[in-house]
């Protein structure tokens, strides 16, 4: 559905001034940024509202994107639409960010960009970690929470954002994109267990070790854990 009249040669008029071009995108894409502003109704902000943000993104992406990158649109579409609805919320005191998250955020930046300076190339988050002293899962939020336009193809571990939020399936890309966002209600301990089970893919008994606990244990809070983030995703 998105992609039937997303074709180079339109981008391409497009990026050359023409209106038309510019306005077709745009208007033909615009059910992705309806499906991406239904995951942010709860966060007080009315929904025709989100679509006027998010479609200032969109139109960033129609801008922008790059027809020989080998990602589809909507690939590169949906973290720049899901970022300009998140910096709106962040910026209006919706989404509350703690000092030490905060503080987190402004030492990965610097850290991030001193290895850039130094190497040439992007840090992947264990990288970042080590540098600054973190845990990973400290990074990611920092990352998830205060640079919200990195890179689609940003390296994350030993994966990408891109492989991490999807590229063929939107309403998967969106779903994820909820659960990135309801990752910020969990307590450290809760967002310490999911990154280990689900982002790292360590077993249940993996988990406990480094965490302390026994298998019985991470069972237990991560069934919690889990239905907390659906009501959260509701």
């Amino acid at each position: 559905m998105f992609e039937e009249i997303n074709t180079p040669g339109l981008f391409e008029a497009a990026k050359r001034g023409d209106r038309e071009a510019f306005d077709r995108l745009v208007l033909a894409n615009m059910g992705l940024v309806k499906a991406i502003a239904k995951h942010f109704t709860e966060r007080g902000t009315d929904f025709e509202d989100l679509v006027q943000i998010g479609s200032i993104g969109l139109m960033k992406a129609v801008k922008n994107y790059d027809i020989f990158s080998g990602n589809r649109f909507s690939t590169y579409a949906v973290p720049l639409i899901a970022g300009e609805i998140k910096k709106h919320l962040r910026d209006d005191g919706i989404i509350k960010i703690s000092r030490d998250l905060k503080r987190d955020s402004a030492l990965v930046s610097k850290k991030r960009q001193e290895y850039i300076q130094k190497y040439g190339d992007e840090p992947t988050v264990s990288a970042l970690a080590n540098l600054c002293g973190l845990s990973e899962i400290r990074v990611a939020n920092a990352c998830e929470t205060t640079l919200p336009m990195l890179s689609f193809s940003e390296p994350e571990g030993d994966t990408t954002l891109e492989n991490l939020i999807g590229s063929d399936n939107i309403s998967s890309a969106v779903e994820k994109i909820s659960l990135r966002q309801a990752m910020l209600c969990l307590k450290h301990e809760e967002r310490e267990i999911i990154f280990n089970r689900y982002f790292l893919n360590k077993s249940q008994k993996e988990t406990g070790k480094l965490l302390g606990m026994t298998q019985v244990m991470v069972s237990r809070k991560e069934k919690k854990i889990i239905e907390k983030l659906r009501k959260e995703m509701l």
